[in-house]
């Protein structure tokens, strides 16, 4: 049975109790793990706050030497954890690896900079006084973390987290909670200093605790030790998260859910919009917060498109994730595979075609999980549920439209504001677009990507602040302004 980690050592629940990890390809268990209680939650506090007098000492330059060396045990490691990623999510080895090079790419990005954190000098007002802004770690934070993408969604909390001189405490999803532990014990030995100086990370400055969010996430959300919050999910639960830790003036950031528009203008290369639009909406079997949810199309070039879309559609092999043969996985719970079948039932009722999908696959070990064609629509009312909400998983509606302003008009429509796109050759157009999308991110002629360079967040119900770039490190640091008098 897989092990919490709190203050370096790998331990049971308080409560000796644990939980089974399913395959949702299978429905076989994959392993045990312990289910957490708030006491748990409350030893790793104790254990991040010990650790944190001594991590946030550490030089800056030390910090990222050992985010590095965290990133070599990593790959060394990664074939067996893309494994264990499949088979608790689902998602196919090819997805998972790609996974995995997202979260080094991310934990050497903030490794780097680490030692680029600046302060500034303010002149003042008062003759022989200086202002200085400098900022600083603020303590032990907490990640809670949803199951589509474990691991890189960890890793956007955790290293800006480590790179400021912070601890933190990870809530994994309860049903992919095994990858994590993981890769969080590769972190866990990774080291810093030379030779006989040669140190590792503290005990307790990176813990992780399995369970249910009722009582290990509502614990992090209550107590007041955890001074930060870093939440990616849905919306409704975002609300929640931004209504209890509000409660105690926690820092917090929420990355919630999408309704990505695609606008294909008729002059754009219409032979990477589709290769993309594919791409973006059914990797991961389209369960993604940044995707593409919603199509536009402009009329001339509807029709070809959709065609083309569905001849790659036609290719895709469904099926377990560990099959070389798999390009999309299964859905992740059975209980959103039947969210979506409501969704797509319901669009159908409103006057909705099923161009391609709209089914669950049937034969053989298809039928131990839970399994969806990829699925494209078209003749969707405006009023439809997958029009309005957010579709998690491998449903994609096209619209049609005449102009830009009206395909911008429908994509502003949605309470979501993630990602978005615009395809076109036009520099006119996509500067229309890109000033009024409502969304976080924009990308021109690009799948929706969350590069970690770059600042990545939403507007509207798609969240608040920033995961990504620099601008994510700033959420982990506290500006104290100080004033130096000469006398």
């Amino acid at each position: 049975m897989a092990k919490m980690l709190i203050g370096g050592e790998l331990v049971d629940s308080v409560s000796k109790e644990s939980y089974e990890v399913r395959n949702p390809a299978t429905g076989e268990v994959v392993d045990r793990v312990p289910k957490g209680t708030a006491k748990d939650v409350e030893q790793a506090i104790a254990a991040a706050e010990s650790a944190f007098k001594e991590w946030s000492d550490v030089t800056a330059e030390d910090r990222g030497k050992m985010l590095m060396n965290a990133c070599e045990l990593i790959k060394q490691k990664s074939g067996e954890i893309a494994q264990l990623l499949t088979k608790e999510q689902g998602k196919t080895l090819f997805e998972a690896g790609l996974e995995i090079h997202h979260l080094v790419h991310g934990l050497e990005f903030y490794a780097g900079l680490a030692s680029k954190v600046r302060g500034s000098h303010v002149p003042l007002p008062q003759k022989g006084a200086y202002g200085m802004v400098v900022r600083q770690p603020i303590g032990v934070c907490g990640g809670i973390v949803p199951w589509n993408f474990p691991l890189t969604l960890m890793g956007t909390k955790l290293g800006p987290a480590l790179a400021a001189g912070n601890t933190i405490i990870i809530k994994p999803a309860s049903t992919t909670p095994l990858a994590t532990l993981l890769v969080i014990e590769q972190i866990q030995k990774a080291t810093y200093g030379e030779g006989k100086q040669q140190k590792t990370l503290p005990k307790g400055a990176v813990n992780v605790v399995s369970g249910p969010g009722g009582t290990v996430g509502e614990e992090i959300l209550r107590n007041p030790r955890i001074r930060r919050i870093a939440f990616t999910g849905s919306t409704p639960v975002g609300k929640h998260v931004m209504e209890v830790a509000g409660r105690e003036i926690k820092r917090i950031t929420l990355e919630l859910g999408g309704s990505d528009p695609m606008i294909v203008m008729e002059d754009a290369n219409l032979d990477m919009a589709v290769r993309m639009a594919d791409v973006g909406r059914f990797f991961n079997c389209g369960q993604m917060c940044l995707g593409v949810k919603r199509l536009f199309l402009q009329e001339s070039i509807a029709e070809s498109f959709v065609g083309n879309l569905v001849e790659i559609l036609k290719k895709k092999t469904v099926g377990n994730g560990m099959s070389k043969e798999a390009r999309m996985g299964p859905i992740h719970l059975d209980s959103q595979r039947k969210e979506i079948e409501e969704q797509v039932e319901d669009a159908k009722a409103r006057g909705a075609k099923v161009v391609f999908g709209g089914e669950r696959p049937k034969g053989g070990d298809l039928d131990k999980g839970f399994f969806y064609l990829p699925t494209l629509l078209s003749n969707v009312p405006d009023e439809a549920k997958v029009s309005v909400e957010e579709t998690f998983g491998p449903v994609l509606p096209a619209f049609t439209f005449k102009t830009l302003d009206e395909a911008l008009e429908k994509a502003n429509s949605s309470i979501y504001g993630l990602g978005s796109s615009i395809w076109t050759r036009n520099l006119v157009n996509a500067n229309k677009a890109i000033d009024k999308l409502q969304a976080g991110n924009v990308w021109v002629n690009s799948l929706h990507y969350g590069y970690d360079e770059l600042p990545f967040g939403g507007v509207k119900a798609s969240g608040v602040g920033r995961e990504h770039g620099p601008e994510a490190l700033d959420y982990y640091l506290e500006p104290k302004g100080v004033v130096i008098v000469n006398v």
